[in-house]
């Protein structure tokens, strides 16, 4: 490590404002610090799979991977988001003193509806929605997704009576109104406002400084409650809730799991002298699972089977530990591939200028050709990965974009000469040779491989779909109606799936990971 102790942090409003008060604690004790934004997993690479290393939450993968990968020296979380199992090689090196536990309501006009048979709140949580049918079993809970600021307008856009929050998240930013109820009755996340700051293993060094923030109270309260939700979930997610807390050197603790809809419900609460706690969370587990909840929770994970996104591209072990718990998938590939002969003649003489705008057409060149018998003097990609396949497999690229419109407008202002050749599938945009041959730039088009539609019908529980393509857009609408949401690795296979969705998000970096990252945020729910 540096003199300098770089903290990594997600780049929302509420993880810099946590990351900043780690800041202020370990500058007020002598300690140079820089603050490390990091947005996305798509340019960071790993010798072994995320799956090996055992990163799978989605609030922590980013961090996760940077600390590894030695970009950062310590991690701020929202130590509920934290898997129970952090990854090899990192450890929780501190917690900050609790703050507020509870969950808030925020509501709409006023409090009346909280008597009124019919009425309408809105939270993505599902111990949330439990604990709230639970009480108010006539209600009715909707979905609500996102950052605080866009779900605290969703309720103002919305006609809905009220939202429930996190207390310590909105009120850490500023943005708790006056108004709002805490809700004590509701039993919290495990960990539930509490900052955490990780820390690699080995870095002894940082470790030690660390823990000059470590708030023992929190930590011994906290560790009882992610205990007790580690032995109880069973990999399911499930709505438990868990509170510990000391008074009069006594550690209490209540826990809690329900069905999803709220009908079933098991609590549990204990008590045990300070320093004769140890057993709490294991005891309080075995409580409930012998009073039904195995049964129970059985039942939950047969309700979370179903399908809800749908990949267009199968997706590999590895890729699928990176969902979110929240998230089902299932994937095929909805186009097949298959290589042409590229007849001699089109190689005879050196090829001045080429574009390569997919994989697919590296292996076809490759399946012809051996990479000296490529002889071109420019080559233009479009695509980061395809560019680093072209400079291992062939040669040098001259020049590469983002899309294929952006990489006709380059052509069309720096390429040297008026003709190009361009290998492409026998499906393909127009964009790239008519933007080029509007500007009199002659466009030699080969056909390298072949691409078929191979698409199936997807089941009605399917929510969203993630698309790679225009072929695989347009291989997905011939077998169904489009609905839900289109999760698109980049802008071209976003404007073929405006086409046909009215939700379409387009992934950061132009990655499969990062499509995964989408889907995620999109399951997000505090």
């Amino acid at each position: 490590m540096s003199n300098i102790i770089r903290i990594g942090t997600r780049d929302s409003e509420l993880a810099l404002w946590q990351a900043k008060i780690v800041q202020s604690q370990l500058e007020k004790l002598g300690h140079k610090t820089q603050l490390v934004p990091v947005k996305s997993t798509g340019d960071i690479v790993l010798d072994k799979p995320l799956y090996e290393l055992g990163i799978t939450g989605i609030f922590t993968r980013t961090l996760d991977i940077a600390m590894l990968n030695h970009d950062i020296d310590i991690a701020v979380h929202s130590l509920k988001d934290v898997p129970t199992m952090l990854p090899k090689g990192i450890v929780q090196a501190a917690v900050l003193k609790r703050g507020n536990v509870n969950d808030t309501l925020v509501f709409k006009n006023n409090e009346e509806f909280l008597a009124s048979q019919e009425a309408v709140i809105a939270t993505g949580s599902l111990r949330r929605k439990a604990q709230w049918l639970n009480r108010y079993p006539t209600h009715t809970v909707v979905d609500l997704r996102g950052n605080v600021n866009s779900r605290l307008q969703k309720l103002e856009d919305n006609d809905w009576n009220g939202a429930i929050f996190a207390a310590a998240g909105i009120g850490r930013i500023g943005l708790r109104p006056e108004e709002a109820i805490n809700l004590d009755w509701m039993i919290p996340a495990p960990a539930q406002g509490t900052i955490m700051v990780a820390a690699l293993k080995e870095n002894e060094e940082v470790l030690n400084i660390c823990k000059e923030l470590n708030h023992e109270e929190t930590e011994i309260c906290t560790s009882i409650e992610r205990e007790f939700l580690n032995k109880l979930e069973g990999g399911c997610t499930a709505p438990i809730g868990a509170l510990a807390y000391i008074k009069n050197e006594e550690v209490n603790f209540k826990g809690v799991l329900l069905s999803t809809d709220g009908t079933k419900r098991i609590d549990v609460t204990r008590v045990k002298k300070l320093g004769e706690h140890k057993d709490i969370a294991n005891y309080c587990a075995n409580y409930i699972i012998e009073r039904g909840g195995k049964r129970l929770m059985d039942t939950i994970k047969k309700s979370q089977i179903k399908t809800n996104i749908y990949s267009t591209k199968s997706l590999t072990e590895g890729q699928k530990s990176l969902f979110d718990e929240k998230v089902k998938t299932d994937s095929s590939d909805f186009i097949k591939i298959s290589f042409n002969r590229i007849h001699p003649r089109f190689l005879k003489n050196e090829i001045k200028n080429v574009i390569i705008t997919s994989k697919n057409t590296v292996e076809a060149l490759l399946t012809n050709y051996s990479a000296i018998e490529l002889q071109f003097k420019n080559i233009y990609c479009v695509g980061r990965r395809t560019k680093q396949l072209v400079e291992k497999r062939i040669g040098k690229v001259t020049h590469s974009e983002k899309n294929a419109k952006k990489l006709a407008q380059y052509l069309v202002e720096y390429m040297e000469g008026t003709e190009v050749t361009y290998f492409c599938s026998n499906l393909r945009l127009d964009d790239l040779p008519t933007i080029l041959e509007k500007n009199n730039i002659k466009v030699n088009e080969i056909e390298a491989y072949q691409t078929k539609f191979d698409g199936i019908k997807l089941n009605d529980s399917v929510e969203g779909v993630m698309f790679y393509s225009p072929s695989t857009v347009q291989s997905y609408v011939r077998e169904n109606i489009a609905k839900g949401v289109a999760f698109c690795i980049g802008e071209t296979t976003a404007k073929e799936a405006k086409k046909h969705f009215e939700d379409v998000r387009v992934a950061k970096v132009p990655t499969v990971e990062s499509v995964i990252d989408l889907v995620n945020e999109y399951y997000i729910g505090h």
